[in-house]
Protein backbone atom coordinates (compact mmCIF):
# COMPACT_ATOMS: atom_id res chain seq x y z
CA UNK A 1 0.00 0.00 0.00
CA UNK A 2 1.12 3.56 -0.56
CA UNK A 3 1.01 6.73 1.45
CA UNK A 4 -1.04 9.83 0.72
CA UNK A 5 0.05 13.18 2.14
CA UNK A 6 -2.27 16.16 2.35
CA UNK A 7 -0.69 19.46 3.43
CA UNK A 8 -2.96 22.40 4.20
CA UNK A 9 -2.86 25.26 6.65
CA UNK A 10 -5.02 27.27 8.99
CA UNK A 11 -3.40 30.62 9.67
CA UNK A 12 0.08 29.83 11.06
CA UNK A 13 -0.56 26.10 11.55
CA UNK A 14 0.59 23.51 9.03
CA UNK A 15 -1.95 20.67 8.96
CA UNK A 16 -0.53 17.35 7.78
CA UNK A 17 -2.94 14.49 7.03
CA UNK A 18 -1.40 11.08 6.36
CA UNK A 19 -3.27 8.10 4.91
CA UNK A 20 -1.90 4.63 4.22
CA UNK A 21 1.47 3.33 5.38
CA UNK A 22 4.37 5.37 6.73
CA UNK A 23 7.41 3.11 6.57
CA UNK A 24 11.00 3.04 5.34
CA UNK A 25 9.74 3.21 1.74
CA UNK A 26 7.75 6.43 2.25
CA UNK A 27 9.38 8.19 5.22
CA UNK A 28 11.89 10.24 3.23
CA UNK A 29 9.21 11.58 0.87
CA UNK A 30 7.08 12.69 3.83
CA UNK A 31 10.08 14.33 5.49
CA UNK A 32 10.91 16.24 2.31
CA UNK A 33 7.32 17.41 1.73
CA UNK A 34 6.94 18.70 5.29
CA UNK A 35 10.39 20.32 5.31
CA UNK A 36 9.60 22.04 2.01
CA UNK A 37 6.50 23.60 3.57
CA UNK A 38 8.29 24.57 6.79
CA UNK A 39 11.04 26.26 4.75
CA UNK A 40 8.47 28.82 3.58
CA UNK A 41 8.55 30.30 7.12
CA UNK A 42 4.76 30.63 7.21
CA UNK A 43 4.09 28.24 10.06
CA UNK A 44 4.63 28.34 13.80
CA UNK A 45 2.78 25.14 14.71
CA UNK A 46 1.93 21.79 13.14
CA UNK A 47 -1.04 19.45 13.52
CA UNK A 48 -0.55 15.85 12.47
CA UNK A 49 -3.83 14.08 11.66
CA UNK A 50 -3.32 10.30 11.63
CA UNK A 51 -6.92 9.12 11.35
CA UNK A 52 -6.25 7.33 8.04
CA UNK A 53 -2.70 6.14 8.75
CA UNK A 54 -2.98 2.36 9.06
CA UNK A 55 0.68 1.31 9.44
CA UNK A 56 3.87 2.89 10.71
CA UNK A 57 7.33 1.55 11.53
CA UNK A 58 10.34 3.08 13.27
CA UNK A 59 11.17 5.13 10.17
CA UNK A 60 7.83 6.87 10.57
CA UNK A 61 8.50 7.53 14.24
CA UNK A 62 11.82 9.08 13.23
CA UNK A 63 10.16 11.40 10.71
CA UNK A 64 7.61 12.55 13.29
CA UNK A 65 10.23 13.11 15.99
CA UNK A 66 12.43 15.02 13.56
CA UNK A 67 9.58 17.35 12.59
CA UNK A 68 8.73 17.80 16.28
CA UNK A 69 12.31 18.94 16.94
CA UNK A 70 12.18 21.29 13.95
CA UNK A 71 8.89 22.90 15.06
CA UNK A 72 10.20 23.18 18.64
CA UNK A 73 13.33 24.97 17.38
CA UNK A 74 11.04 27.46 15.66
CA UNK A 75 9.33 28.09 19.01
CA UNK A 76 6.15 26.29 18.00
CA UNK A 77 4.06 23.33 19.07
CA UNK A 78 3.23 20.08 17.33
CA UNK A 79 -0.06 18.32 18.05
CA UNK A 80 -1.33 14.87 17.19
CA UNK A 81 -4.98 14.18 16.51
CA UNK A 82 -7.30 11.39 15.47
CA UNK A 83 -4.66 8.67 15.78
CA UNK A 84 -5.75 5.41 14.13
CA UNK A 85 -6.08 2.56 16.69
CA UNK A 86 -3.22 0.51 15.20
CA UNK A 87 -0.89 3.52 15.38
CA UNK A 88 -2.11 4.46 18.85
CA UNK A 89 -0.58 1.32 20.35
CA UNK A 90 2.80 2.02 18.71
CA UNK A 91 2.77 5.57 20.08
CA UNK A 92 1.86 4.28 23.52
CA UNK A 93 4.72 1.76 23.57
CA UNK A 94 7.25 4.24 22.20
CA UNK A 95 6.36 6.96 24.72
CA UNK A 96 5.41 9.38 21.94
CA UNK A 97 2.39 10.64 23.89
CA UNK A 98 4.78 11.87 26.62
CA UNK A 99 6.31 14.21 24.03
CA UNK A 100 3.41 15.11 21.75
CA UNK A 101 -0.04 16.13 22.98
CA UNK A 102 -2.91 14.05 21.58
CA UNK A 103 -6.24 15.64 20.71
CA UNK A 104 -9.50 13.94 19.82
CA UNK A 105 -9.88 15.67 16.47
CA UNK A 106 -8.35 18.27 14.19
CA UNK A 107 -10.51 21.10 15.54
CA UNK A 108 -9.34 20.45 19.10
CA UNK A 109 -5.70 20.34 17.98
CA UNK A 110 -6.09 23.60 16.05
CA UNK A 111 -7.74 25.20 19.06
CA UNK A 112 -4.77 24.12 21.22
CA UNK A 113 -2.54 25.95 18.71
CA UNK A 114 -4.58 29.10 19.18
CA UNK A 115 -6.68 28.83 16.03
CA UNK A 116 -10.40 29.23 16.68
CA UNK A 117 -12.82 27.42 14.39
Amino acid sequence: MSLYVDLTHKRNVLVVRLAGELDHHTAEEVRQQIESELAKDLYTHMVLNLSELTFMDSSGLGVILGRYKRISQLGGKMMLCSVHPTIYRLFELSGMFKILPLHEDEQAALHACGVAS
